[in-house]
């Protein structure tokens, strides 16, 4: 599977728009600016009680459908009256935006045929392969595309017969009312959480300290001796700007994810140039996760 593998969002990337000529709850609401269109959405409801992790795949999430040109795409964490969640509170580890087509005589969920269809990055396989999505840093960043450039999706022509477009959320977020020691929770401090082996249950590395192996989906740091708090109930609020695509006025753009832990490697292998890109993107995770305390 290639969602959810421990080295996606952990560390510091560059994201480039090069020009290029050539199901769940919901609340969504619509408006309309000049001509570009507006939709709020919500993720499917995340429940978490004090000092526990929630780090889940929602697929075939709400989001436009059709041959669209988005514009732009932000996201936070929200309650359910829609009121922004302090981080202090539930730290937003990562959250990320992922575009698949899927056999449409499957079940929704089913991960059965599906076709990732990943951004036009270096790095190998699955890593930083998503279309948006970082963590808490990207609150009321400018993630607009002036015109008239966009992001083209739902191509009909690029959608092979018998599929359709569908895309998937992942959310990672940690609450942190209540633990013994914030900053140690965030990093996800392997002896906060208590936990020694992987998603596969394999030994971790003795010099493996914390990282997204030591806080997956429903561990607890360590929490405070008797604090007791509520279960809370959030959702990952997400606004696409988004216009109908028309070949005529319209010039799309591919998105590319740099990492600088790349290690590029050159081979000659069958009298031809091998390139291989290594991104090694956990190396500087707690560095990444102290940047964004701030936020």
């Amino acid at each position: 599977m290639m969602i959810v593998s421990q080295q996606w969002m952990l560390s510091l990337e560059i994201l480039a728009l090069v020009f290029l000529l050539g199901t769940t709850f919901s609340l969504a609401s619509t408006t309309k600016t000049n001509k570009n269109i507006k939709t709020i959405f919500m993720s499917p409801k995340i429940e978490l009680n004090p000092g526990f992790v929630s780090n889940k795949v929602y697929y075939d999430v709400e989001f436009p459908r059709g041959h669209i040109s988005l514009k732009s795409f932000n996201a936070e964490l929200v309650d359910e009256a829609g009121n922004s969640i302090p981080l202090y509170q539930t730290y937003l580890h990562h959250w990320i935006v992922i575009r698949y087509h899927q056999p449409k005589n499957v079940t929704a969920n089913s991960q059965s045929g599906i076709i990732f269809l990943r951004n036009n990055g270096f790095c190998q396989e699955d890593i930083l392969g998503q279309y948006y999505g970082l963590g808490s840093e990207t609150r009321r960043t400018n993630t607009y595309i002036p015109d008239p450039y966009g992001i083209e999706v739902g191509n009909p022509a690029e959608i092979p017969k018998g599929y359709v477009e569908k895309w998937l959320i992942n959310v990672h977020a940690i609450d942190t009312r209540g633990v013994d020691d914030r900053v140690g929770c965030i990093e996800c401090s392997c002896d906060l959480y208590n936990v020694t082996k992987d998603e596969n249950g394999d030994a971790l590395s003795p010099n493996y300290k914390g990282g997204l192996q030591c806080c997956p989906d429903n561990s607890k740091c360590k929490m405070r001796k008797g604090f007791l708090g509520p279960k809370k109930d959030l959702y990952l609020k997400y606004t696409v700007m988004w216009i109908n695509w028309d070949v005529n006025f319209m010039v799309p753009v591919k998105v590319y994810i740099f990492d600088v832990t790349d290690t590029l490697k050159l081979s000659d292998k069958s009298n031809g140039m091998s390139i291989k890109h290594d991104c090694k993107v956990s190396v500087i995770s707690k560095y990444y996760d102290l940047i964004c305390l701030d936020v």
